[in-house]
């Protein structure tokens, strides 16, 4: 008899008291720490040498506030991920997403046949489009959080489609993290971690430009052999039965659909041109930020137009289509907003509030039942906002402890002597451990660079191969790590247990971190632009 396996939230907790043993056997320490301005954002860095012990802070009780503290300190993303889970249950309800799917499918079906596209596949088209887009994303600036948001919509497509709810994942989670991992312009770890390591911005950028190719290809290539392998035997995944909820659901949704378009539609397409017509009178000109340059454009009225013009051919097919555009303008509003205003959770979550709204009033939905299906949303998607507290008291407890810093001290320690190939390879297994336990990339950046960068100069290695060492190592095992309140949060709103999760992508993770070996390599042994 098979023995069960643990739920998420055991396994989580589990690592919680793990963490909190070793803060009775590991010695406290620190290292002084001074404020560093780096390209605009002041950032708490640590002092090179400055490292001494301090007395134990041993956890005890904590394990069981870790919940509490954790909530406290991932109250935006928890927050953020609620307000996700409430606005698309209205989307849903209102059947947009259905029809989007259908049109898909149709749309696959209709080009399949064309000799060109039947030699790549047709689901294998539109999956490579969408994981790239996701990928540039995750590698210009920095998508992490966001792609939370759109696990709602590629889970139920892929499952629609005849894969799983992994694919879904893929689709946008997994492509925006290899998109991070080789990051082109990312301001979060390339940017912070070439400011703290006195390096031109975005330095470097035609090597980084490779890597993203090679792991991209890489990526999208073992996803594609895997969703070809469950499309052909859906019973070899790992989530078949996982899945039973999105298969449900469809079955649910996919009641025959009464394309109409109620008069309260027209009234929402007026409220939202007005609105965005002022948004442009106010924002005529958006400086655009793709890494160290910026772009003038007419975001914001270009949007407006879009919107303007295809709203009243949306509105004449039917209300579903017209949800579908307010969708649409959502993302790109949140594309815009990221790059050119500095978005981060609260403007996000306040543009899906909005929608959600938008999309319930459009379907004339009264004031009640658009309440009731967002409270019906949130508490569908509850579990996936404690895990995330849970995770942020995992990391809580180990900053508490004062085993963070003895940690990094440790494993720097064991680089000094080395040669250069072999320092490189410390300093990368290095980053990708600490990233198990602190997955924020500018915060890794502020702990380690400082001290990296003049490990890299007494051994006779570029600081850019450093940067190089922390990009691998901070994003590969950020689809694995269980203190990451982003990962778990994903795999909770696609309903994939941790455990299967882990099952999946720890060959997946393997294959990135050898490629991420070789591809230093060159770093050390060429002479490349910018190193």
């Amino acid at each position: 008899m098979l023995k069960k396996i643990p739920h998420t939230y055991v396994i989580v907790f589990s690592i919680i008291v793990l963490s909190a043993i070793l803060t009775w056997i590991i010695p406290g320490g620190a290292f002084d720490r001074h404020i560093v301005t780096v390209n605009g954002i002041d950032r708490n860095v640590v002092i090179p040498g400055s490292f001494h012990y301090v007395d134990r802070n041993p956890q005890t009780w904590q394990i069981f506030s870790a919940l509490f503290d954790g909530f406290v300190d991932k109250a935006d993303i928890i927050v953020f991920i609620l307000i996700i889970g409430g606005a698309f249950w209205i989307m849903n309800e209102s059947k947009a997403i259905d029809v989007a799917i259908r049109s898909i499918l149709r749309f696959t079906k209709r080009i399949e046949h064309n000799r060109l596209i039947s030699g790549i596949g047709a689901d294998n088209l539109i999956f490579i489009l969408i994981m790239l887009m996701f990928s540039v994303f995750g590698a210009v600036f920095g998508m992490s959080e966001e792609t939370i948001a759109f696990v709602i919509i590629f889970v139920p497509l892929a499952v629609s489609m005849g894969y799983d709810s992994i694919v879904g994942v893929s689709l946008c989670f997994v492509a925006a993290a290899l998109g991070f991992a080789g990051a082109i312009l990312n301001p979060f770890t390339i940017g912070i971690a070439q400011g703290l390591s006195n390096l031109p911005l975005f330095s470097g950028i035609e090597y980084r430009m490779f890597c993203w190719g090679i792991i991209n290809f890489a990526g999208i290539f073992f996803i594609l052999r895997y969703a070809r392998r469950i499309k052909k035997n859906p019973g070899l995944s790992g989530v078949f039965r996982d899945d039973e909820y999105w298969k449900d659901m469809r079955e649910t949704h996919n009641q025959q659909i009464i394309y109409h378009t109620p008069v309260s539609a027209w009234v929402m397409y007026g409220i939202l041109l007005i609105i965005m017509v002022i948004f442009s009178i106010l924002n005529p000109m958006t400086n655009i930020s793709i890494g160290d340059r910026t772009i003038l454009f007419p975001a914001v009225p270009v949007i407006t137009l879009l919107f303007g013009i295809t709203g009243v051919f949306s509105l004449r097919k039917s209300v579903h289509f017209f949800i579908l555009l307010i969708l649409l303008v959502t993302i790109l509003f949140l594309i815009t907003g990221v790059m050119g205003y500095g978005w981060y959770i609260m403007e996000i979550a306040t543009l899906f509030f909005a929608m959600g709204l938008a999309a319930g009033i459009s379907m004339n939905y009264s004031a009640n039942k658009i309440t009731k299906l967002f409270l019906d949303g949130i508490k569908d998607i509850q579990s996936a906002a404690i895990i995330v507290g849970l995770a942020g008291g995992l990391i809580i407890i180990l900053n508490n402890g004062n085993i963070i810093d003895t940690m990094l001290y440790k494993l720097s320690r064991s680089i000094s002597g080395m040669g250069r190939m072999a320092a490189i390879s410390m300093m990368y297994a290095v980053q990708t451990l600490i990233n198990l336990v602190m997955p924020s990339g500018s915060a890794k950046a502020a702990l380690t660079m400082p001290m990296m960068s003049q490990f890299s100069d007494l051994i006779g290695v570029s600081r850019q191969a450093t940067v190089m060492a922390f990009q691998f190592g901070d994003g590969f095992t950020n689809m694995i790590t269980p203190t990451s309140g982003v990962l778990l949060g994903v795999l909770s709103v696609a309903r994939i247990p941790y455990e299967k999760w882990f099952r999946w992508v720890l060959p997946f993770i393997i294959m990135l971190t050898i490629i991420g070996f070789f591809l230093l390599i060159p770093t050390v042994y060429i002479d490349l632009n910018g190193f």
